[in-house]
């Protein structure tokens, strides 16, 4: 970090840093990377099929096993959907070898497209189609009503809805009807056993020879007058961890809300009112075309991230106008903290610190500052991954920690997949400014101590993360809390490009390695892409700023004749 009024000159990487760097991206390759190819099943294609695909096999399906006629204005849709539940209790009990080797993955997959048919957005699905991502086959469907009667009209009456589930039906006629159905999925109806306690399906299956850990296999069916409305077979978590599951979610977002949320709102005022109390050591130009470019960045992602309209009706278009405004609000006042927070850090490092962590573009030697920046970026960030990797393996010895799937924060349910790289971009630039930048500068005048200033602000971007699908919860503030100190040495010692830059190359090559395990030839090109886009950011800032352009040229001596 430069005095301020001092030539640029960004600290040089010492052998050292390198080599830990070097030391950080093995033990990554070794422990997350690795484990995730050499796990692969021997001689099975794991490469997903396409949505297209997906939707042409569920309408095929549909057609010839649901009596469906296809029509020119029906729409069908594909989301990615996973029982994040039995998926966790799996991780959590470590059995997810086990389902692999048992090939369960393959009839009772815990990951699925989901093909729905929906006439309009005003009216539940008519028919859904769940399909193995890998495989293409179907596992289970459900058509008209949902079993839980989701769709009936509110006029009709319970006896009518009860007899629409197919309750009115005798416990032989209900096997009557379930039989061919489970012929067509391969299974034999003397080995099961139904369940007295069936909850809200219309017959329940046990299979007792399939278990994996506490869970036995279920095939499960729902009825509509005298058919089968909805099939499908599978296991559950059992109920101690879900009720587990629920309490931590709980737990995480009151971390979210109180340990996250309101100090982040009182630093973004704070930062407003130290925006105009710094006024005359800063620039309110400054910031406007980083904030500026993350409104941009931001409704992209948010579009990106926003499901597929399901029909055509005023209702689906008045709702998509709506998320639209607020996630656009959203979006504005988010830039807006960004914004306050460069102008008001700026003005604090200038006059409280006589420092310069963030110089203007003008500045002599800017050119070079930043394409050193992007260096140490990349070094730190290869030191980073493998502490984070360190700290994996800890937490899963002291705290047993591990994780579980989310389909809300998967790729596979973006528009473009690509472009979730873009989001590296919005976590590097945004929270180094609020809780570095800023947030440091802001907390040491208060604390007078800049490793408690360090700490606090750590600690509430910590709390940030709480909401991953990651258990126990306390595990994700402790890593991040080890991870947020390491941001702060950076930001300490080599200022915010630097900093920004490592957190970006940081998010990107974890984000580049999830696009390129979905092995598309899109999304493998995306991944490495993303990685070296950070270089190509800070080279194209280098070009436009060469040092001949920064250095003052020398004033040659007048001649007198």
């Amino acid at each position: 970090m430069n005095p301020v009024g001092q030539p640029l000159q960004q600290r040089a990487l010492s052998k050292r840093l390198i080599i830990s760097g070097m030391i950080g991206l093995i033990l990554f390759i070794m422990f997350q990377i690795a484990p995730s190819v050499l796990n692969s099943p021997a001689g099975e294609d794991t490469t997903i099929i396409s949505k297209t695909e997906a939707r042409d096999k569920a309408i095929s399906f549909a057609e010839q096993k649901l009596n469906y006629t296809k029509e020119p204005t029906d729409q069908w849709n594909v989301l990615y959907e996973t029982d994040s539940s039995f998926y966790g209790y799996m991780s959590r009990e470590k059995l997810l070898e086990d389902y692999t080797k048992k090939k369960l993955d393959q009839r009772y997959p815990f990951d699925i497209f989901r093909v729905t048919l929906s006439p309009s957005a005003e009216q539940e699905p008519l028919i859904s189609v769940d399909l193995n991502m890998y495989t293409g086959a179907v596992v289970a469907f459900t058509q008209g009503a949902e079993g839980s009667g989701a769709g009936l009209p509110s006029t009709v009456s319970t006896s009518a809805k009860e007899e629409d589930k197919g309750t009115a039906l005798s416990l032989a006629q209900k096997e009557n009807l379930a039989r061919p159905w489970l012929q067509e999925w391969d299974v034999n109806p003397a080995k099961l056993q139904i369940e007295s306690n069936m909850g809200n399906y219309g017959l329940v299956y046990t299979d007792r020879s399939v278990q994996i850990g506490e869970s036995l296999l279920h095939y499960y069916f729902d009825f509509a007058g005298e058919q089968v409305s909805s099939f499908k077979a599978g296991f559950s978590a059992p109920a101690w961890h879900t009720s587990y599951v629920k309490d931590q979610t709980s737990l995480a977002e009151k971390l979210t809300l109180f340990g996250y949320g309101l100090p982040t709102l009182a630093l973004g005022i704070l930062a407003l009112i130290y925006s105009i109390l710094r006024r005359e050591h800063t620039s309110f130009k400054r910031g406007i075309f980083l904030s500026s470019a993350y409104f941009v960045i931001m409704m992209i992602s948010t579009y990106n991230m926003l499901p597929e309209s399901s029909g055509e009706g005023l209702e689906a278009q008045i709702t998509s106008v709506i998320m639209f405004i607020i996630y656009a609000l959203y979006s504005l006042l988010m830039s807006s903290l960004l914004y306050f927070s460069l102008v008001g850090g700026d003005g604090l490092w200038k006059k409280e610190e006589g420092m310069n962590p963030w110089p203007r573009a003008k500045e002599p030697g800017y050119g070079k500052y930043v394409l050193d920046s992007i260096r140490a970026g990349y070094i730190w960030a290869f030191v980073l991954l493998g502490v984070q990797t360190l700290m994996f393996i800890v937490l899963s010895f002291t705290l047993q920690n591990w994780s579980t799937t989310d389909a809300t924060q998967s790729p596979y349910n973006m528009r473009y997949a690509w472009l979730l790289p873009i989001v590296a971009w919005l976590a590097g630039l945004s929270e180094e400014a609020i809780y570095r930048f800023f947030g440091i500068p802001m907390l040491k005048k208060v604390f007078r101590s800049t490793f408690i200033a360090c700490l606090i602000t750590t600690l509430v971007w910590a709390f940030g993360h709480t909401l991953y699908p990651i258990y126990p919860i306390s595990s994700r503030p402790i890593e991040l809390t080890v991870i947020g100190l390491l941001f702060s040495y950076i930001f300490l010692r080599y200022g915010f490009i630097a900093v920004m830059f490592s957190h970006v190359v940081f998010d990107s090559i974890l984000m580049g390695a999830t696009l390129i395990f979905m092995k598309e030839s899109v999304n493998v090109g995306a991944g490495i892409f993303a990685i070296i886009m950070p270089f190509i950011v800070a080279y194209i800032v280098y070009r436009f700023n060469p040092p001949q352009k920064s250095e003052p040229k020398p004033v040659e001596p007048t001649s007198i004749s």
